[in-house]
């Protein structure tokens, strides 16, 4: 039996960036990623499959940021996020996605019309791949199940801050959540 049907199937890349990929990163690198990410693009777009690339993005004053009191914050430059953070990596940005969405919170579900365009489409099933792994990915799975999406991560097209990070999300949250498969098996179906 396949694994996804490519008609009925969407990519959702998660922050593929500069803001994003210029952080070190673990246990795949940002080029392995952007990579995997752009293969899986190519031949799901072949098949007949969609394509979506979500990146976060702010106004110049972040107004429009989640900022809540947290043990470990994020800071943003003054002024707004420059062009290069903003930025998609070249074998991305040659890639015209089908739906290109902005998000302000780790989820690509929360707040944007991401799930009327994949209903719109008739999507039933998502990969999902980018950074990070335990945040902005596993939001975005936690919500597609939610909405009844059947869930591919593809484990070797996701990254995050450490090895121990990615295993607890590929062990123990994610499987209840999504199917994981590596990037060749996606290609093999």
């Amino acid at each position: 039996m396949p694994l996804y049907d490519p008609q009925t199937t969407a990519l959702v890349s998660i922050d593929l960036q500069g803001l994003v990929l210029s952080r070190p990163l673990a246990p795949h690198s940002a080029q392995q990623i952007v990579e995997n990410t752009a293969a899986i693009a190519r031949k799901l777009k072949a098949d007949g499959g969609t394509t979506v690339f979500v990146t976060v993005g702010f106004s110049a004053d972040y107004a429009d940021a989640v900022n809540q009191p947290v043990d470990e914050s994020f800071s943003f430059p003054e002024g707004g996020l420059p062009p290069a953070a903003l930025a998609a990596p070249a074998e991305i940005a040659a890639l015209i996605p089908d739906i290109a969405i902005v998000k302000r919170q780790w989820s690509a579900f929360y707040g944007t019309e991401l799930d009327l365009q994949l209903r719109r489409r008739g999507i039933k099933t998502l990969i999902l791949t980018g950074v990070a792994t335990n945040f902005g990915v596993e939001s975005t799975v936690r919500d597609a199940y939610a909405a009844n999406y059947a869930v591919i991560v593809a484990e070797d097209a996701v990254t995050t801050l450490s090895q121990e990070m990615q295993d607890f999300a590929c062990t123990k949250v994610l499987p209840r959540l999504s199917r994981i498969r590596k990037t060749s098996e996606i290609l093999a179906d």
